[in-house]
């Protein structure tokens, strides 16, 4: 299968534009290709050949897993008010000046190319053989892009986690004595607007119970996600993969704590609606080992003085007289531009992954107490010296990074969750699919 995203994007984006490329064998005759419009959002359309075009790519999806469909209407339905959400998004990023320009997105798909091992002729060549016409390809890769940003803009670059908050979820953790524990979760919502009256909640209330007794008698949950969860993942089944209770709000995560692999619970209302989860499995809970390095280096930086062959040939004679048995720490306080030269150039135990990659390629070549030869980086030139290699337990600050995570993806889910309620209900929607 091809790799179609570059790895810096998240992981629900790779999600949504994999769906263009899964194989496809289904009959799609009950498609029917109608021109037309199927919904006006604001002074937007969409069009019912963009709903169709859409619509086999799902079908192209489902069929990959499997997955039992449901009436091809509800299909429609919840595909229609997916593309609702992203043309109110897109309408939002086009007002505050988001975009991505050609030169740039030709980039973003010369690195999606080379990913798949192909050249860009090579990559346009395997898209034509699947069926998808490069121009679609393009504008759904740029579709995606500028939502994303949109989203970081709007919600994750204001998004703030405490030290405190980081804490009190670690405290949790250990009460239960859940650590580093994920749970890999289908889900269903049935929403709530943010003003819900008392009929609406007793209506999505009773909608989740029938969804729960329609479980407990053998119903598939991936098809009744498909086919009535108001949550984004709907069309995916409901899994949203792997997670840790950190990351879902405290009501939900109590509900689900309690599941057995396989189980699903019954409904579990808040905010946002009410809610059905299935636990799938369940990973981790282990000591979190590191190997780190004990190196120590002289550096010598360049300037309008220094050139990088004047930099290079000092620290070869540094390191003649290394090896000729001067100390290493004292060559490092003589002559070393670094802040460490004051310890000798030691830099004391560290993950390598922290360090650039000239200087970390080179700590991995290295035998212990050998001195390498000297090497460029962005700071300058260097020679170092790895000491020794352990074994570290850093359990304790990876379980603050993985809290601080959790706590910040939980918050950015809520408020994504809350701001496209409020774009939603603010616009004007006219859906025009028949029955």
């Amino acid at each position: 299968m091809i790799k179609r995203l570059p790895m810096t994007m998240t992981k629900q984006l790779l999600l949504s534009l994999l769906l263009l490329l899964l194989p496809f064998s289904i009959a799609t005759a009950a498609i029917e290709e109608i021109d037309g419009i199927a919904a006006v959002v604001d002074d937007d359309v969409i069009t019912r050949s963009e709903l169709q075009r859409r619509l086999q790519d799902l079908l192209k999806q489902l069929q990959e897993k499997r997955a039992q469909l449901p009436p091809l209407t509800i299909l429609k339905q919840q595909l229609l008010e997916r593309m609702i959400i992203e043309s109110l998004q897109l309408a939002q990023a086009k007002q505050l000046g988001i975009n991505v320009e050609d030169e740039e997105l030709n980039r973003i798909i010369e690195r999606i190319a080379g990913e798949n091992k192909l050249s860009l002729l090579q990559f346009r060549e395997e898209l034509q053989r699947q069926g998808i016409p490069f121009a679609t390809f393009r504008e759904d890769i740029r579709r995606e892009v500028v939502i994303s940003r949109l989203r970081s803009n709007r919600i994750n670059n204001s998004i703030e986690v405490t030290p405190q908050e980081i804490d009190n979820l670690l405290e949790t953790q250990r009460r239960n004595q859940s650590r580093n524990e994920e749970l890999h979760l289908q889900h269903i919502l049935i929403a709530l607007p943010g003003d819900a009256s008392s009929e609406q909640i007793a209506e999505a209330q009773q909608e989740a119970n029938q969804l729960y007794e329609q479980l407990r008698g053998g119903a598939d949950f991936t098809n009744l996600a498909i086919s009535h969860s108001d949550a984004p993942q709907a069309l995916e089944g409901g899994d949203i993969g792997w997670r840790r209770l950190a990351q879902l709000p405290t009501t939900l995560a109590n509900a689900i704590s309690e599941l057995q692999g396989g189980g699903f619970g019954k409904p579990v209302r808040n905010s946002s609606g009410f809610h059905l989860f299935k636990l799938l499995e369940k990973r981790g809970d282990e000591r979190h080992m590191v190997r780190q390095v004990d190196a120590r280096h002289i550096l010598i930086r360049t300037n309008d003085l220094i050139s990088d062959s004047e930099a290079k040939a000092r620290l070869e004679r540094l390191r003649e007289r290394i090896l000729s048995g001067e100390e290493f720490a004292e060559l490092a306080r003589a002559h070393s531009d670094d802040g460490s030269a004051r310890s000798g150039g030691d830099l004391g135990w560290a993950d390598p992954s922290i360090y650039v990659e000239s200087f970390r390629d080179t700590i991995n070549r290295s035998q212990i107490g050998e001195v390498s030869h000297p090497f460029k980086s962005q700071f300058g030139w260097h020679i170092l010296q790895v000491r020794q290699w352990r074994s570290h337990d850093n359990t304790e600050a990876h379980e603050r990074n993985q809290a601080y995570e959790a706590l910040r993806e939980r918050k950015i889910e809520e408020e994504t969750e809350n701001w496209l309620r409020r774009l939603r209900d603010e616009a004007y929607v006219d859906t025009r699919l028949e029955n």
